[in-house]
Order: C-alpha cells, then structure tokens, then sequence
C-alpha cells in the first residue's frame, strides 16, 4: 500500500513551520555546496531544456513514465524528489520558502494546509481545470493560493473473518470503541509521528468536541487502545487483516486499504478480507502547489495543469489509492467495487487545527503516552 506518510514527529514539524513562517524574508542558503546544475543549465538565453522539480512525499508512486506526455506536449521534463512524509515537506519548503529546493510540492494535506499558506510557501495559481475540481476541496484554498488534487479518508478498518469466526458484530462508531466488547483489538498509529494518526485524532475532536475528546482518549486507553509509531507497524505488524498477520482485529488505516488488499493479492480472494466503519472516517484533501521563488513559474504553472488535468488524475486510484479530485476522471472498476466513500465524513476547519494542533497534541501527550 502507498499511504504510508509517516516517521515524522509532528511537535519538531509545527514547531518548524513556526519558525519557517516568522522568517521568510531571509534567504536560505542551499544545502548543495555546488548550486543547483539544472538552475545553471537554464540561465537567460540557454537552449538547455527545462526541467521542473516536483518534491513529494516518499510514497508518491504513480505509473511509470507518467510524465512522458507532459514532457511530449510542453517539452518540459520533470524530475521526482522524495522527501519523506507530508510533514517533512511542510517543514522543509518553510525554512525555504523564497528559495525553494524544487518548483512544485506534492502532498500538503489540509491538517497542515494553514500551517503552509501561514509560511508563505506557494505561489497562487488558478489551474484551468478549476471547473472540475472537487468544490469542498476547492473551498480550502478560496484564492487558490494551492490546488486540490486528490482527496482520500482515514477510518477504522476491521478483519471481516476474525469477527465473523466469532461471530461479533465489528465497531461501526467511534463510541464503540471503548465498549468492552472491544478491549486491547485496537490499534493506532500515533498523531505525534504519522499522518494517519493525526488525522484519526481530528477525527475524534471532530466528533467529540473540543471539550470531549480528552476523556474519549482516556476510554480508549482505559481499554487497552495499542499506541504505535507509524502506520506500517499499525497495519503490517499489529492488524490481523493484512499479510502481516498480528493479533489486533481493530486498525486506523484507509478507506482504500480494502481495494489494496483485493488488488494485490496473489491470488485475489472472492471478499475483501477487510472492511471500513464509514462513520469514523476523516476526510483528508492533498494539495499540490507552485512553490514560492521557482525561476520556472510559467513552465510550474503547466505542470499544475497536468497534474489535475483527467489523464493523471485517473492513474491515482490504483497507484496512490485516493480519489482524484478531478471530477471528470473516471474510477477504475475494481477501486470501485472494493472502496468505501463515506457520505458524510468528519471534518475540522483547517484554521481551527492551526491554531490548536500544539495544543491537542500536547494533551494527547499528557492523556495517552504518560
């Protein structure tokens, strides 16, 4: 599965952001002792051709060769950078922001979209595929200062045989998860360092309040919730559903980790050996954005075309296992088949995390790992 964004401490990245947005009118002196080769290979009056940097987290993985059309079409070529999870990014276009590293970044999600626009790390840019963008997602960024490319869900997953060997009804609500029906089967991957973690500790706040959710996390504890770093040692190590084979029936994982489990089974059982409890699911939306002081904005500007234009908008279901946010590209069959899209998924304004996320995730600090 390719939604493993983690192994990054989320107290040092908004911490970092801090510091990033409070000082972006210095420059920062590349890493690179020898400068950019691609920046010297394209000053004023150069025939060399263009090459843009797209910078994106360590598991954006589409097709191979996805961009021979784009570089057909426009002549552009473009260079993949992998840099670790969403966080890492964030932080580090922050400390950049001006003098960035690449021309495009990849996988700014919306629990860290204020933090990025506070840090002024993109360039606005409204895409001429506007029109068909996902409108919610649209409405996170009303001056386009990024551009939605893709939306996707965190919810609890659940080994559909463990409970029917049992004859158990699974959780279906976030409450139920303190039942005693259900003591030491979960397990989370951790809001301090990984992103699905994060956003499942969203989504308690958003269904508990900001006033509740605290003592939901002590019920949780109380009830021998297993808190790990990541989201592989989660889904790989503890879920019985995967290959990994652990003994806790109960994951924090993706609303499209059932179709990745169909389609990369060998061979492909007739069900999905997993299931998603639509209604703990929260709603992430990633973004991709021109970053801030690319000498290449005109040939950035295309690129952000490209990427929300139909032709790579459908190689994500089966390659990212998200939705595009295009609403013209049509969805592969077995995504379909396979995938759950909750109607009514829980949501926190970006702005309110902004301001609180220090905060929470101190106090989850204090309740959960103290």
């Amino acid at each position: 599965m390719n939604r493993t964004k983690t192994r990054v401490g989320l107290l040092l990245t908004v911490g970092a952001l801090i510091f990033g947005a409070c000082n972006t009118g210095r420059s920062t002196e590349r890493n690179d002792a020898t400068g950019d080769s691609t920046d010297q290979d394209q000053t004023a009056g150069s025939t060399a051709p263009v090459t843009l940097k797209l910078l994106a987290y360590d598991s954006f993985t589409p097709s191979a060769n996805i961009f021979d059309d784009f570089t057909a079409q426009t002549g552009i070529k473009v260079e993949v950078v992998l840099g670790g999870d969403a966080g890492e990014l964030v932080t580090r276009a922050a400390l950049t922001a001006g003098n960035p590293e690449a021309d495009i970044l990849w996988g700014v999600d919306n629990t860290l979209l204020s933090r990025a626009l506070t840090a002024r790390i993109f360039l606005p840019y409204e895409t001429k595929n506007i029109a068909n963008l996902d409108e919610q997602a649209q409405a996170l960024v009303p001056n386009n200062e990024a551009t939605p490319v893709d939306t996707g869900d965190v919810c609890i997953n659940y080994d559909v045989n463990w409970f029917n060997q049992r004859n158990i009804a699974p959780p279906l609500t976030l409450r139920a998860l303190t039942s005693s029906n259900y003591a030491s089967l979960l397990v989370v991957p951790s809001p301090i360092a990984s992103s699905p973690g994060l956003a499942f500790l969203l989504a308690t706040i958003a269904e508990f309040g900001e006033d509740g959710w605290g003592e939901y996390w002590k019920s949780l504890k109380q009830n021998g919730a297993l808190i790990v770093g990541d989201w592989t040692t989660a889904y790989y190590t503890e879920f019985s559903g995967s290959s990994g084979k652990g003994d806790r029936p109960i994951v924090v994982s993706y609303a499209s980790s059932p179709p990745a489990e169909m389609i990369f089974a060998s061979p492909r059982p007739a069900t999905a050996p997993t299931a998603v409890a639509a209604l703990t699911c929260f709603r992430q939306v990633e973004f991709a954005g021109i970053l801030r002081g690319t000498k290449r904005e005109r040939e950035a500007q295309q690129l952000i075309d490209y990427l929300t234009d139909v032709k790579f908008q459908e190689d994500l279901p089966l390659t990212l296992f998200v939705y595009p946010a295009n609403n013209k590209a049509k969805l592969p069959d077995d995504f379909v088949r396979y995938s759950l899209r909750p109607e009514s998924p829980l949501q926190l304004d970006p702005d309110l995390i902004a301001r609180n996320l220090l905060m929470w995730l101190d106090q989850f600090t204090n309740i959960v790992l103290r």
